[in-house]
């Protein structure tokens, strides 16, 4: 049996739990695939983006509709090495990546301003232009479970505000365009050991700033919340997987505050009224 198809047997198979079912789950509870979609799948050349481009190719093969796929990678200047390596790997996974390049490395890494944030925010214009371009409706992105977990603690801790990441959001600038990320319930321990388990060498960060600093990721916010999160599960193994459910049970009731569409409202706009039916009916 060819490389690619034992590859795609165990996403089916060996991790059907762990990765399969937990895919199909993303897509079904929050409806991120419609009938004839055009989904630019976003290769960045990471363990999490080459899996969903299998987990979504082997949906459109056995899918109950049908949608189209364009598997795109950005080149947003990797040096020939990493360049390679994705190439290497879409090999060995059988599929037909179309590359582009963009000046977003020179561009970030020659700047004053936080080069991470402003890498993000050019990334996110550039695949969206091409997403334009191809027709699609709609870009996915290989964002998981932890990522989840982790951005929604960083808006706690350094944001001052509860938020999280979407399984699907319309784009503001881009009339007509989704973001969906259909590996939203799947863990990254388990993209870990499916990548491992087939002998899988993918990039990690290969961001020319981190190429000249390796205390970066050490030093990031985030690194101090995926560590926070694994030391908190030594005492309570299911803390991730509550942080992640309170997030679909707020009380409103019991917070001081929300935003609905930008919009701020306190407690207190209705306490007044709540607070006269109660000694109405404390009267009766």
């Amino acid at each position: 049996m060819e490389l690619y198809k034992e590859i795609e047997k165990s996403i089916i198979k060996k991790y059907r739990k762990d990765i399969w079912a937990k895919f199909v789950h993303s897509v079904i509870d929050y409806e991120l695939i419609e009938v004839n979609d055009k989904i630019m799948v976003c290769i960045s050349g990471g363990k999490d983006s080459f899996l969903m481009a299998k987990c979504l190719e082997e949906l459109k093969r056995h899918g109950k509709f049908p949608f189209t796929l364009f598997y795109v990678v950005m080149n947003p200047g990797y040096n020939e090495e990493n360049l390679n390596l994705i190439k290497e790997n879409a090999k060995k996974l059988n599929l037909d990546i179309q590359i582009f390049d963009s000046p977003i490395f020179s561009i970030a890494n020659n700047t004053s301003k936080n080069p991470c944030y402003l890498c993000a925010r050019m990334r996110r214009g550039y695949l969206y232009s091409k997403a334009k371009e191809l027709g699609c409706n709609k870009i996915a992105l290989g964002h998981h479970f932890d990522d989840v977990i982790e951005t929604t603690l960083l808006s706690v801790f350094y944001g001052s505000e509860l938020k999280t990441m979407m399984p699907k959001l319309c784009s503001d600038n881009f009339p007509g365009l989704e973001l969906i990320r259909p590996l939203y319930l799947v863990r990254e321990n388990s993209i870990i050991a499916w990548a491992k388990s087939n002998n899988l060498k993918f990039l990690n960060c290969a961001c020319k700033f981190t190429e000249k600093s390796n205390q970066v990721e050490n030093l990031s916010k985030r690194r101090e919340i995926k560590d926070l999160i694994k030391k908190l599960k030594e005492t309570n193994p299911n803390i991730d997987y509550n942080i992640f459910k309170s997030l679909d049970n707020i009380n409103l009731d019991c917070v001081l505050g929300y935003k609905k569409d930008g919009v701020y409202k306190s407690f207190l706009s209705d306490y007044a009224l709540k607070k006269e039916k109660h000694f109405k009916s404390d009267n009766k």
